[in-house]
């Protein structure tokens, strides 16, 4: 009887074709001779040109049913994080019973308005979809924002395919195929247990506030006052050692559910503060935060990144109950690495560890896409993992 069964592989040098092999022949062997139904390939540090030659050996040599992958900052596999040299990962799942709708998403823009073609209908057993986006010709914004009404429910996760220093220079694969726009992506269905998980990374400080002006994603005043007055107020909570470095990870989380009676930092969504007016007090964050709307600002640092996923993966596991994990796609935000934790290897190895699997892998996203509180989501310097039951 076949059982799902997840293998990945890591292989890094300036010849990322020949790495891309190396990574397949690794990913393949926990297959132990079975097609993978999906399979990933991310490439990093590579040429345009080299890494598009990368990306369509290892779809030839996986042979699976389908294959994504995209150009990245990073690339995680095999329990390490490998950031700024060529390499590649690999990623290949034997799902039985899975139904698999590969798509590439292009967008027409006219005068006034963006239109975005490929997306296949819903259908009733669809689990969850991946999507790899270019960020320089796609508005994943937008799309991941309508989707959940668009895609009736559907959850997302994946991520921006990152490391391009302009456009044109991403590459996108979907079976076979390389693109430099658009998005890519997979929808994933039948009797194949699948779960989202998301790390915001973050801990709150300071107390809720409602919202009592705004004006778009400007939010004026919280409580009756300034918002930097607020954000001030939050900072001074801390201890003096802390509050230097919460300055600079200082996030604005927006209540998922208004009607709780307690809140954590799981149960806001968590937006960056993207300017301060200073003779007004208002703050610009990136989303659009309505007047009455419950607010409470965060920390985001290591520590708080830390202990934010180790507790989301143990939330998992608990609800999971007894179900073992086969493995895991990984998608880690490329301001986490090296430059949040001591190591690269911090993400890919909490996730192992946390689901008791070896076969994860992903990349190092320039965003990352996953649901929170029921509604798709882009997200900054977040881990999002899609696991598989075994």
């Amino acid at each position: 009887m076949r059982r799902t069964t997840v293998g990945d592989g890591l292989a890094l040098g300036e010849d990322v074709v020949a790495a891309a092999e190396h990574a397949v022949a690794a990913a393949l062997a926990p297959l132990r001779g079975e097609r993978p139904d999906l399979a990933c390939v991310f490439v990093s540090g590579a040429e345009p040109q080299d890494a598009a030659r990368a990306l369509r050996h290892a779809a030839d040599r996986l042979e699976a049913h389908t294959v994504l992958g995209c150009t990245a900052h990073g690339v995680i596999a095999a329990g390490r994080g490998i950031e700024g040299v060529a390499s590649v990962s690999v990623w290949a799942a034997v799902l039985p019973g899975v139904s698999l709708r590969a798509f590439h998403l292009e967008v027409i823009r006219t005068a006034d308005s963006i239109a975005v073609l490929g997306m296949p209908e819903r259908q009733d057993d669809d689990v969850v979809g991946v999507l790899l986006a270019d960020p320089w010709s796609f508005p994943v914004d937008g799309f991941v924002t309508g989707s959940t009404e668009s895609l009736h429910g559907l959850p997302l996760v994946g991520g921006l395919a990152s490391g391009a220093p302009r456009a044109g220079q991403t590459r996108l694969l979907v079976d076979g195929r390389v693109h430099e726009r658009g998005a890519v992506g997979v929808i994933v269905g039948g009797p194949v247990g699948v779960h989202t998980v998301v790390s915001q990374g973050c801990r709150t400080i300071g107390h809720p506030y409602t919202v009592t002006r705004s004006a778009g994603s400007t939010l004026a005043e919280l409580g009756g006052k300034p918002a930097l007055l607020r954000a001030q107020d939050a900072v001074s909570s801390l201890p003096e050692a802390e509050q230097g470095a919460a300055v600079r990870g200082l996030q604005v989380g927006i209540a998922i559910d208004e009607y709780a009676d307690e809140r954590g930092s799981g149960d806001y969504l968590a937006r960056g503060i993207a300017a301060v007016d200073q003779q007004t007090g208002a703050l610009e964050v990136g989303d659009v935060v309505p007047v009455g709307a419950t607010v409470q600002f965060l920390v985001r640092d290591a520590d708080a990144a830390h202990e934010d996923l180790a507790q989301v993966l143990a939330a998992f596991r608990a609800r999971a109950g007894l179900q073992a994990m086969a493995g895991a796609l990984l998608f880690s935000c490329n301001g986490r690495g090296r430059a949040m934790f001591p190591s690269a290897d911090h993400d890919v190895l909490a996730v192992r560890g946390g689901l008791g699997v070896e076969g994860v892998a992903g990349f190092f996203a320039a965003g990352e896409i996953g649901p929170v509180g029921g509604r798709n989501q882009v997200h900054g310097f977040t881990a999002t993992v899609l696991a598989f039951e075994s």
